[in-house]
Parts: C-alpha cells; structure tokens; sequence
C-alpha cells in the first residue's frame, strides 16, 4: 500500500498553571481560533476546542505523521508565547507542564462536541481537577495524584 492512511481522534485537555483563572472572554474569542491553527499546521485538524477561565479541551485528528506528545507541545507551547504578546496582564501566562490524551472512537464523536461545548455549564458545579479525574477513571488511566497538578 503507497499510502499511510488513519482516522486516531484525540480529546486532550490541560490547565493553566496552577489553574489560574487567566483565560477572559476576549483571549478566548482568539485563542481557539488560534489553537485551530496551530493544530492545523501540525495536520492534525481541530474538530471542536473549548474551555473556561482555567483550561482547555481539544478534540483534533491526529495526523498520521506525527506523535501526539508533540502536537500539544506545538498548541501549548505557541498558544503561550501568544498569549503573553497580548500585553500586561498576560506575560505571566504559562500552560501547566502536563496534559490528558485520551483516544475517543468516531462514535464518540457528537457527544464529546456537545461536552466541549457546554464545558462553562459544567463547571459551574465542579472544578477542572474533578473532572480531570473523572477523566482518567473513565479512559482507566492510573496516576498518582502527588505528580497531577502544578
């Protein structure tokens, strides 16, 4: 076979340092947007990225050429750097060091846009970190709680 074909659909998620409320309306408005971008050079397509003040959820193709520990650091990283040309009270912006990837299947799909989507109803009731762990218990990741947070 000539080609290198696949269909690997990732939902990632990852805070801001020390979950810092930091990410208002207006950088929002850009900063998806721009996440879209990056993910797009990377070939490695943005179907939907959402978040509140503190974090963020991707759900993007991940291009068959590349690994995934790479393409968030290119989102991470250059989000980042972004965020902080915006001005003041922006330079102190950092992403917190690690992430979540967790593989979804296409039937999936609808149902984690429409999470995505309403993550500002979710946390009205529950804090990243609750639903970060809910997370790793659904996708049956083990970790240690110590190394989790930064």
């Amino acid at each position: 076979m000539p080609q290198s074909l696949s269909s690997i659909l990732i939902h990632a998620t990852f805070s801001t340092k020390d979950r810092e409320p930091l990410i208002d309306p207006d950088i929002e408005r850009e900063l998806f947007p721009y996440m879209a971008t990056i993910l797009h050079t990377a070939q490695s397509p943005a179907l939907i990225i959402g978040g509140t003040s503190d974090h963020v959820h991707l759900l993007f193709s991940l291009s068959s050429t590349k690994a995934v520990a790479d393409v968030i650091a290119d989102v991470k990283a250059d989000s980042s750097k972004w965020i902080k040309g915006k001005g003041a009270p922006c330079v102190k912006f950092y992403w917190q060091t690690g992430y979540g990837a967790f593989s979804i299947g296409q039937s999936n799909v609808e149902t984690l846009r429409r999470y995505i989507a309403l993550q500002r109803e979710h946390h009205r009731k529950r804090t990243f970190q609750d639903e970060f762990r809910e997370l790793l218990g659904r996708y049956r990741v083990p970790y240690d709680e110590r190394y989790v947070w930064d």
